[in-house]
């Protein structure tokens, strides 16, 4: 093999160099611009993109853990707003009021189908819902987030237009009662997909919470 093949192989091949480096310690190679590089060069640079994406990857899992202690931090504050509710519509109040400003969900609706306790005045959240609504929640293993959601619960949200993604959080304990659905224009809010860790701890607060004001 005649040094052209060499260099050709080299350029060709560049993980060689790394994966024989005990072997090469003096060998050149090729950068992708047609320069030779020593090794040590070679090595250097590598190790220098590989820092850049740890860097990368650290400056993400710590904003991530910002952005989650944030979410704890809201979740927590519903938490004392619900305890502080006496009565079914301040519940209802509160948890709409928690999502529209804490959360910043621009649409919120919610539906119950087991009968109110000590509730003076018609709710909409207590109308009627389709069986098909009931058990369609009822099958829900977790929240669900996406665009394709049946023209019943659309209309809960008092013929708001462009809506371009959901979320839909069954409300259960010991068995399913209601359904709270989110909307937002932007179909990228609630995807499919998504994650849905704190729409599922929303469920239980928000379950636990309306429970003690329904009739089985």
């Amino acid at each position: 093999m005649n040094p052209n093949s060499v260099l050709e192989f080299l350029r060709d091949h560049p993980q060689f160099l790394e994966d024989n480096a005990h072997l090469l310690s003096n060998a050149p190679a090729w950068s992708q611009d047609g320069r030779v590089l020593s090794l040590t060069e070679r090595q250097l640079r590598t190790l220098r993109e590989k820092n850049t994406i740890l860097e990368r990857q650290l400056r993400d899992m710590l904003r991530a853990g910002t952005d989650n202690d944030v979410i704890g931090e809201r979740l927590h504050r519903v938490t004392l707003a619900f305890f502080a509710a006496r009565d079914l519509t301040t519940t209802l109040d509160v948890l709409r009021q928690s999502l529209a400003e804490d959360f910043q969900v621009p649409f919120v609706a919610v539906r119950l189908w087991a009968a109110p306790v000590n509730v003076t005045r018609p709710l909409v959240e207590c109308l009627p819902v389709c069986a098909e609504v009931q058990e369609y929640a009822d099958k829900l293993d977790a929240p669900y987030c996406g665009r394709d959601v049946g023209g019943e619960i659309k209309s809960w949200f008092n013929g708001a237009k462009a809506l371009g993604s959901f979320a839909l959080i069954p409300l259960r304990t010991r068995q399913t009662f209601g359904l709270l659905a989110l909307a937002s224009p932007d179909e990228q809010r609630f995807p499919p997909g998504m994650g849905t860790v704190y729409l599922t701890r929303l469920s239980e607060l928000a379950s636990m919470t309306l429970e003690r004001y329904l009739s089985f």
